[in-house]
């Protein structure tokens, strides 16, 4: 199986991953003929350049003659890039979200109430399903989008259609991530492993004022990734970049065992003293002896013995268990002393959550002790999947080893709330869905 890691040491933003991917082979000229297919006045400039002795491809996206640039001042020990350009390098870097704020502002002043804020979804992936690529690509594309205007509801609680991109919604957004779709797509690989993600720190201006880094939507974007700061004062992983890797990748581990085939370095803006600020993408054929460590965790092991506790409250402590984050509970029936029979409760949860979930055990079931462990779990790679049943909606959760689907089956949650809200039999519903799914691998 062909995989490519992409290391993230000094975070990933979406330039750096277009640079990454056009320096480990991806054609550039395919990239020209996506931005160009989206017809939406923005071209590209590709050119090679130094980032602390690494050589790295800088992939620029140019939108009404306008160059990207950072958030934030930079750090008096930055260096300028190395390159050679005759357009706009003399831009100023303290920008509201991408160039997008040069747009807002002028939208602000035309509009009546001051309210526009840019492109909508529904905008966004009209714009997309236009464009002269593969249809693959297109719902990928899509997908990121939709991956951060999920970000951008739950922060500012509004409802997903009626979000209107802030963060995300200017042209050499849409451009990144279209390019980032179309290559990986190109790159032919059967899966993208992920490392641990460097955020950097700092603050970061926004549209709504000045956050610490990471930003808002990056950190809703990273939830359940692996992730660190090095210390440099600076966004390294920016909501464009966290939502590619969140779409794009299927995993995060330590560099996987593979045969290694080539590399690419994709450079960020920013030319940092002592620290090369690239994202890298190797490309090869993972050895297939280590298919089993496709994700290793650690878990916690919380169990405790109960004799006299009410049946019917029991049924509420495993409700209770899993709404506060427990990963699975379940009872056993033990002999306990004095040949009492009893349950053996045994919670799986995150490190993080034992001491909430061990607390929960002593306020709300009879036990006088609760046993901790913590214990190694492997899983397979997990994702969500939607499929359209004559009643309505069902997610399936898909399971995978190696690339290759292993296991799938769909939500009980979802399918017992359509069958009792059509009055159709519970079976029929995931009959259906599983029928859907299988008909969608084959069309794939």
């Amino acid at each position: 199986m062909r995989i490519a890691y992409l290391e993230c040491f000094s975070g990933i933003s979406g330039d750096m991953f277009l640079g990454a991917l056009v320096d480990a082979g991806v054609s550039a000229a395919l990239l020209e003929e996506a931005v160009a297919a989206l017809n939406v006045g923005a071209r590209l400039k590709i050119s090679r350049v130094d980032r602390s002795g690494i050589s790295a491809v800088k992939v620029d996206v140019y939108a009404n003659g306008e160059k990207d640039a950072p958030r934030e001042k930079p750090s008096p020990h930055e260096h300028h890039d190395h390159e050679h350009s005759h357009h706009h390098d003399h831009d100023p870097v303290e920008l509201l979200e991408h160039n997008y704020a040069k747009e807002e502002t002028a939208s602000r002043a035309s509009a009546p109430h001051g309210h526009d804020h840019g492109r909508g979804l529904r905008e966004i992936r009209e714009i997309i399903g236009r464009a002269a690529i593969s249809e693959r690509a297109k719902a990928k594309a899509i997908a990121i989008f939709e991956a951060l205007g999920k970000a951008e509801a739950k922060i500012h609680d509004r409802d997903l259609e009626t979000v209107h991109f802030h963060e995300v919604g200017a042209v050499d957004a849409m451009v990144d991530i279209v390019c980032a779709a179309v290559g990986t797509e190109a790159l032919g690989v059967d899966e993208i492993v992920c490392s641990s993600l460097n955020v950097g720190g700092g603050t970061v201006k926004c549209a709504h004022g000045t956050f610490p880094v990471p930003a808002p939507a990056t950190v809703e974007l990273l939830k359940n990734a692996p992730v660190y700061s090095s210390g440099i004062e600076a966004e390294l992983v920016t909501p464009t970049g966290a939502a590619i890797v969140k779409v794009l990748c299927t995993r995060f581990a330590a560099f996987p065992a593979m045969k290694v085939e080539k590399s690419g370095y994709g450079a960020g803006t920013r030319d940092f003293s002592g620290h090369a600020n690239v994202a890298r993408l190797t490309v090869g054929e993972a050895d297939l002896e280590f298919v089993t460590n496709i994700s290793q965790e650690v878990i916690t092991v919380l169990e405790a013995n109960l004799d006299d506790l009410n049946p019917q409250v029991f049924g509420y402590v495993m409700d209770r268990l899993l709404e506060e984050g427990a990963l699975d509970a379940f009872g056993l029936p033990v002999q306990m002393k004095k040949n009492r029979p009893g349950t053996l409760l045994t919670v799986l949860c995150r490190p993080e959550d034992a001491t909430k979930l061990t607390r929960l055990l002593f306020t709300e079931t009879t036990t006088l002790g609760v046993r901790q462990r913590d214990e190694t779990r492997q899983a397979l790679a997990r994702k969500w999947v939607t499929v359209d049943t004559r009643w309505g909606k069902v997610r399936m959760k898909v399971a995978s080893m190696n690339g290759t689907v292993t296991n799938f089956a769909p939500e009980y949650e979802d399918c017992r709330r359509i069958a009792g809200e059509n009055r159709v039999p519970l079976k029929s519903v995931m009959q259906e869905a599983l029928q859907k799914y299988c008909l969608g691998m084959e069309k794939r």
